[in-house]
């Protein structure tokens, strides 16, 4: 199933914006702190959009499980592969968020 590879690369752009976002409301939030929280907030959701995301994709694993019997080997290998990165990288963007508080 390419889609789940399509929604996995959207899922690393969500928990990297969500980095990127908390990094510049690091920056901002001395000089700028309303702009420091809606740049924290918008960081919020895009973690947020990510566990959509990989809510989305179990589902769809669980719905081809139950109507065809298990995934393709291949297939989940890729998939465990790109899911143990994504937590190491949401793992990271959840630090950088903890910097904000």
């Amino acid at each position: 199933m390419k889609i789940i590879g399509k929604i996995s690369e959207r899922i690393e752009d969500e928990i990297q914006d969500a980095k990127n976002y908390t990094l510049l409301a690091l920056e901002v939030k001395d000089e700028f702190p309303e702009m420091g929280r809606i740049l924290y907030t918008i960081s919020l959701q895009e973690m947020e959009h990510m566990r959509m995301l990989h809510d989305g994709v179990v589902a769809m694993i669980a719905k081809y499980r139950s109507e065809n019997g298990e995934p393709p080997e291949k297939m989940m290998a890729v998939y465990e592969y790109l899911h143990e990165k994504q937590i190491e990288k949401a793992a990271e963007a959840k630090t950088i968020q903890a910097m904000y508080k």
